[in-house]
C-alpha cells in the first residue's frame, strides 16, 4: 500500500494561502500572494525535486488543481521533473461539482472519502501526494488517513490568510521523522501521524 504524503507550504503564523503568485488566490481580500518566492534557493529547488520524484499519483483539492490545471499543462520542458510527472501521472480531484476535468490524466473523486482514499493508496505504486490543498489536508488529518506531512515553514508572517490548523480539528500527535533548515531559512521538516496526542503534567510532587 503507498504512503499518503502532504507538502504544504505556510508562514509561521500557519496561512497557507496564496505561496506562489499574488492572483493564485484572493479569497478574503487576501493581499500577501507569492510570499513563498524570494526564499526558493537551490536547497529548498532540491527539496521540491526529491518530493515529487517519489510520486505516483496526486491528491488535489478543487481550489489547488484549478490552479495547477491553469499553469502545469503549459510547462512541457522534459526536463522540468516537476511538471513532467505533474502531466503524467494521475490526478485525482476531490469535488462534488467538477465535470469534464480538462488535464489530462485527471479523474473526480466524491462520495465517502474514506473508501476512495483508501482504495486509491492500495492501487498506487509509489506515494499518493497532496500538495497545497488545506482544507483537503485537514479532513485527510482528521480521518486519519495521512500518513506523513511535509510542512514547509517560511519565515514570515503575514497577520491574515486561509490558516492550515483551525479550531475544531481533530487532536492529532505527530511524530517528527526527519528535517532541516535551508540558507534561506526555510524550514523543511517531515511528520508521520501518531494518533491521538499523549497529555502529562508538569505539577511538582508531593513533599
Amino acid at each position: 500500500m503507498s504512503k499518503l504524503v502532504s507538502t504544504i507550504f505556510v508562514t509561521l503564523d500557519g496561512v497557507y494561502q496564496a505561496p506562489g503568485g499574488p492572483e493564485e488566490d484572493t479569497r478574503g481580500g487576501f493581499t500577501h500572494g507569492g510570499w513563498s518566492f524570494v526564499y526558493g534557493d537551490e536547497d529548498f529547488g532540491r527539496f521540491v525535486t526529491e518530493v515529487f520524484d517519489r510520486a505516483g499519483a496526486f491528491l488535489l483539492g478543487r481550489r489547488t488543481y484549478d490552479i495547477f490545471a491553469a499553469y502545469w499543462p503549459k510547462m512541457t520542458d522534459p526536463a522540468n521533473l516537476i511538471a513532467a510527472r505533474l502531466n503524467a501521472l494521475p490526478k485525482y480531484v476531490v469535488s462534488a461539482t467538477l465535470q469534464a476535468p480538462q488535464w489530462s490524466g485527471t479523474t473526480v473523486v466524491d462520495g465517502d472519502l474514506v473508501k476512495k482514499v483508501q482504495a486509491l493508496k492500495e492501487h498506487t505504486d509509489g506515494e499518493l501526494q497532496v500538495h497545497g490543498s488545506g482544507a483537503l489536508v485537514r479532513s485527510l488529518i482528521d480521518l486519519r488517513l495521512l500518513d506523513t506531512l511535509h510542512l514547509v515553514t517560511f519565515p514570515v508572517v503575514l497577520g491574515t490568510g486561509h490558516r492550515l490548523f483551525t479550531e475544531g480539528m481533530v487532536p492529532t500527535g505527530f511524530r517528527h521523522t526527519g528535517g532541516r533548515v535551508t540558507p534561506a531559512g526555510v524550514s523543511l521538516q517531515t511528520y508521520d501521524l501518531a494518533g491521538s496526542p499523549e497529555y502529562g503534567s508538569y505539577d511538582l510532587p508531593d513533599a
